[in-house]
């Protein structure tokens, strides 16, 4: 990409540098072709047409250094003097990134100051408390359980046609009892009216409302689709989870044992709500831990507050409101009994027939129009709360959603501290191997370092950018006169610590050949094959194309990867040494060196 700028024009010191420094990061002057040679050569001819400033300077000390390395028995010196002189991002940007290419007697007269670094940096920024949150999950989003639709349709169709009856039955009776009676008849409507009035406007207070349910009705409530009765994995972990939470998130004064069994029944209808929410997302619980978490949290609190079981509880109706209701249906009942008597007093056939059919129908159209109306009120009621309930829960869980991510953000690393962390880490290995075998880099051929991702990890990525994990296998090969020793080590990011380790040295003609399986359902194993004993089998990396953004190119990111953990510049040292086995010192041993001089 800088080479592509280059190309376009955007040429300079500053651009310089970093194209030098990608040139040679964690590659050594083997892994550089003819071609690339030529181009450093030329690179290092620029610099003295560039104008004076600081990065011309970093130039400079860095082609001055790796003149200093192809030269046998120079004078190291003057060059780290203008190292040390750099401004300090110039000066660690040089050391990070010709960590490999740099060896021999340069090498050592470095290596304290980059493992003195190493020590200062590894846990900086307070790592310990810091390095989970790269590997946490991100959270899916809230969700809650929707109002059930209403179920009041067909009431309502119904409804018009028995008003309509209602009234045209009442209507006829009224008419029957005014031309039979006009004084008493126009008496006796207003009565019936204010009664009906009455009747309906209290009894939607007492028939109107949603039937009430005890606290523990509702919590002892089968959830649509409890699974329950075939539990599923993903649902046995949700009510693990629920389980774990529960007994860390409880009241002072309870034991986990006593909290559990008190809240079995509450977290029981909970844990089949989330499972039911979340199973069609195909996701991991750790996921939807923080939404547990809350709702934990949430439990403990309503009982500290005591309303733990008060949920939903409906205000009791008025002893008031009831004898009302009952008195003016009684009232409306009188009133239309008087009426019917007034419409057939001294009359003669057929009126008396159509009175009693007007009241049989004003009863029966009465009656099923309230029933009517009634399921229609409280389906409203029913849905209000529902859609209230369901707005005041989806907005306290969005806001711990918000304030769970939020966390997670301000305590993620940043890609250069996990960077800087892992280089660290590294630098530390190398340094304990060198001091257990007793060598120094002036002993040293060459090395290399793989990391590869250990057993049971946790793993995280920016976007485009590599896999890091939270257990690494660090594999050590140091290439010395005698042979190759390998350190291999099992090493927990999270903490620092290492165990496991396991050491083996072999001669260069004892490593037969060297295998590289790749498989994109699978990923990347390396294989060594010795003169004695199996063949033993290295896990590069694991397959990640499946979880890759669908803008990002698969093999693009497979190849970011191979090159962080080191695994291009190992595959290339192990399989040139299989090849040649003893020779390959005679080709890159010290004194293949010298035709490495690339400074102008």
């Amino acid at each position: 990409m800088i080479t592509d700028a280059i190309a376009y024009g955007h040429d300079g010191t500053e651009v310089r540098f970093h194209w030098v420094l990608a040139m040679l990061s964690a590659r050594t002057h083997h892994d550089l072709t003819t071609e690339e040679v030529e181009r450093l050569r030329y690179a290092s001819k620029l610099v003295r047409t560039y104008a004076e400033d600081e990065w011309k300077e970093a130039l400079r000390v860095t082609f001055d250094l790796l003149a200093a390395l192809s030269t046998t028995g120079s004078e190291t010196g003057p060059v780290l003097k203008q190292l040390q002189d750099l401004p300090l991002r110039h000066h660690d940007a040089i050391l990070r990134h010709l960590d490999v290419i740099l060896t021999g007697g340069l090498k050592d007269d470095l290596w304290e100051e980059t493992l003195g670094r190493a020590r200062a940096e590894r846990f900086d920024n307070d790592r310990l408390q810091r390095v989970w949150a790269y590997f946490a999950p991100a959270p899916i989003g809230a969700r809650a359980v929707r109002p059930r639709p209403s179920t009041a349709a067909a009431a309502k169709a119904a409804l018009p046609l028995r008003a309509a009856l209602c009234v045209i039955s009442s209507a006829l009776l009224w008419t029957l009892a005014l031309i039979a009676d006009p004084v008493q008849a126009i008496f006796e409507l207003p009565v019936a009216v204010g009664a009906g009035l009455t009747a309906a406007r209290l009894g939607v207070r007492w028939w109107g409302q949603e039937p009430e349910r005890s606290p523990m009705a509702e919590a002892l409530a089968p959830h649509p689709r409890d699974p329950d009765s075939a539990e599923d994995g993903f649902t046995k972990r949700v009510r693990n989870s629920f389980e774990h939470y529960f007994s860390v998130r409880r009241p002072h004064g309870f034991t986990s044992d006593v909290w559990l069994a008190h809240t079995l029944q509450i977290r029981s209808s909970l844990a089949a709500e989330i499972a039911d929410l979340y199973r069609e997302s195909r996701i991991g619980v750790e996921r939807i831990d923080w939404l547990i978490r809350y709702l934990a949290e949430d439990a403990r609190n309503r009982y500290n507050n005591g309303t733990l079981f008060d949920q939903h509880r409906q205000d009791e109706i008025p002893r008031r409101t009831k004898v009302l209701t009952v008195a003016a249906l009684a009232v409306l009942g009188s009133a239309a009994l008087v009426t019917f008597g007034t419409a057939v007093t001294g009359a003669a056939q057929p009126r008396p027939l159509w009175a009693f059919l007007a009241l049989l129908g004003a009863a029966w159209s009465g009656h099923a129009t309230a029933s009517r109306w009634l399921e229609v009120r409280r389906e409203e009621c029913r849905l209000d709360r529902e859609t209230q309930e369901y707005l005041e829960k989806l907005t306290a869980r969005q806001i711990a959603h918000q304030r769970w991510q939020s966390f997670l953000n301000e305590t993620r690393p940043s890609e250069l501290e996990m960077e800087t962390w892992l280089i660290c880490d590294k630098t530390s290995f190398v340094d304990e191997a060198l001091r257990h075998h007793r060598l120094t880099w002036r002993d040293l051929i060459t090395h290399t370092i793989l990391v590869t991702p250990g057993p049971s990890y946790k793993r995280g990525r920016v976007r485009g950018g590599p896999w890091r994990y939270s257990h690494y296998v660090f594999r050590l090969f140091l290439f010395t006169q005698d042979g190759i020793r390998e350190i291999s080590s099992e090493f927990n990011f999270s903490d620092g610590t290492r165990r496991n380790e396991q050491r083996s040295n072999y001669r260069f003609d004892a490593l037969t050949s060297v295998h590289v399986t790749e498989n994109a359902d699978i990923g990347y194993d390396l294989e060594l094959f010795l003169v004695n004993g199996p063949a033993r089998k290295i896990r590069v990396k694991d397959a990640d194309a499946h979880q890759l953004a669908p803008t990002e190119s698969s093999q693009e990111i497979s190849e970011i990867n191979l090159n962080a953990t080191g695994s291009t510049h190992t595959f290339r040292l192990l399989e040139g040494i299989a090849a040649d086995g003893k020779g390959w010192i005679e080709r890159h041993g010290p004194d293949s060196l010298a035709p490495f001089q690339i400074a102008g």
